[in-house]
């Protein structure tokens, strides 16, 4: 790796190599969105099975994500960095050159466990960026989650309609190989490090927990919420969460400090980023399907794979330009009032969801503003985080909070996919399945808003003493 006694690179060179592995990660992940109808088809498998190409990313990134901010904590966030970027490269090739089911969710697995890309880069940009631009640059990586996730589904129904659905993983993997060439060469070891063990049972524990609270919620729809197997699978993954946090509790090397997670900043952010998370993943599962329904519906718009992704574009750029913009916005007004305004935006792109989408221009102007929303308050939730914890922890954190989101997307996605199951006439989804799924969506957001203001204030200029700096944890309770 990089000798740490060697010269810094410039910051924005080290954003530009930092965001390109984010994009890179968060592109694939969304990719095989609209194509899992297709993959079913093509592998002689169910669209239930084909459905783990989603579950099994989730899983493996909940799972990795925190140990590997762990981990750039303890040995460099760079070497950590690389490496995530290497199992990025590896599953990629490996769905590439699958030829079954089977294959497939396991290599997407080893893609998911990439996940850790996100808070290894909030903390190398909290290491080695001046004070003033520290804001900027992580609500950019921030917001590229839900940027790249956006990009990927809209990329994917191109990609469909002119090129086999291999083409998927090979198209992204030269993009994936240069950012790990970069990163290796042009990214500096963290200065910030801090020696210790990894806790290898409160990893287990956390793991068997999440997988098997995730794996509940992902076949839900199929086995049932009220469903022996469903809740049996629910409770016993709380269980073992609770079990982890005891353990936690009791060690003297935790894997995550509890501690940091019940300081008010740190939980009411977490909070926050759960429920954003919900709004922005349903929303990428409930509007293709809404606007590919034939018309013949009386509500559909029989769009295309590539038309039902337009309709995601204006949540796409508007993340973009939200996200360009963080740096100043947080600067100007704070982290807090960020998330504010974001979380409301959302919640209103939902409630007039709820109440207009009968015309194509309702869905578009409703994609903007939740776009608008959702890129401003994720570029804001990565500065809570940072600006809450002190600097040996920021990768940890940064991985719990990057779980945060990704459990809620897979709760929120989930329950959305039920209320529109549920609501079935001869086969075919009634409009009010889709109505009262984007009211609950828009009820998450709300309880979002009341969130956010739990979380205490800072002035602008005290947030950016405490990125630079650090807070002790103490200090924020």
């Amino acid at each position: 790796m990089t000798d740490p006694h060697t010269e810094r690179q410039s910051p924005q060179i080290t954003l530009a190599v930092l965001a390109l592995g984010g994009l890179a990660y968060a592109v694939v992940q969304s990719l095989v969105i609209p194509a899992i109808p297709v993959i079913a088809h093509s592998l002689h498998t169910s669209d239930d099975s084909a459905a783990w190409l989603l579950s099994a990313t989730l899983l493996s990134a909940s799972v990795v994500t925190p140990i590997a901010g762990r981990l750039g904590d303890m040995y460099g966030k760079e070497r950590i960095l690389f490496f995530m970027l290497v199992l990025l490269a590896l599953g990629t090739l490996a769905c590439a050159l699958s030829t079954t089911i089977f294959e497939l969710d396991v290599s997407r697995a080893v893609q998911g466990a990439a996940g850790g890309i996100f808070p290894l880069a909030f903390g190398i940009i909290r290491d080695e960026f001046p004070r003033d631009r520290v804001a900027g640059g992580i609500g950019l990586v921030s917001a590229i989650l839900g940027i790249g996730g956006g990009a990927g589904i809209l990329l994917g129904g191109v990609m469909l309609e002119h090129l086999h659905w291999q083409w998927l993983f090979w198209a992204p993997l030269p993009v994936i190989v240069l950012a790990m060439v970069l990163c290796y060469f042009f990214i500096p070891e963290s200065p910030v490090r801090t020696p210790a063990k990894i806790n290898w049972a409160a990893a287990v524990l956390m793991g068997l927990g999440l997988s098997a609270v995730l794996i509940a919620i992902s076949e839900a729809t199929d086995w049932g919420w009220g469903s022996a197997k469903t809740l049996g699978l629910i409770v016993a993954g709380l269980l073992i969460c609770a079990a982890w946090v005891a353990w936690e509790f009791r060690s003297s090397t935790p894997l995550v400090d509890m501690r940091m997670m019940r300081v008010r900043p740190v939980w009411t952010t977490n909070l926050a980023a759960a429920l954003l998370g919900g709004g922005m993943y349903a929303s990428f599962i409930i509007i293709p399907e809404f606007v590919t329904e034939p018309k013949s519906t009386g509500f559909g718009f029989g769009a295309s794979t590539i038309g039902s992704g337009l309709f995601l574009l204006p949540t796409t750029v508007m993340m973009l330009i939200m996200s360009l913009q963080a740096g100043r916005i947080a600067h100007r007004f704070g982290s807090k009032l960020s998330l504010l305004a974001g979380t409301i935006a959302a919640a209103a792109a939902f409630l007039l969801l709820v109440i207009a989408h009968s015309h194509p221009l309702y869905i578009y102007v409703a994609m903007a503003i939740l776009g608008f929303g959702i890129g401003l308050s994720f570029a804001a939730l990565g500065n809570l985080i940072v600006e809450a914890v002190p600097p040996s922890q920021t990768g940890v954190a940064g991985g719990m909070n990057t779980v945060m989101r990704t459990l809620g997307g897979a709760v929120g996605a989930q329950i959305a996919a039920t209320i529109i199951a549920n609501h079935v006439r001869h086969g075919t989804p009634l409009v009010t399945g889709f109505t009262l799924a984007f009211a609950f969506c828009a009820g998450s957001l709300i309880v979002s808003v009341i969130a956010t203001l739990l979380i205490p204030s800072r002035s602008p200029a005290q947030e950016l003493a405490d990125i630079g700096v650090g807070l002790p944890v103490d200090a924020a309770a």
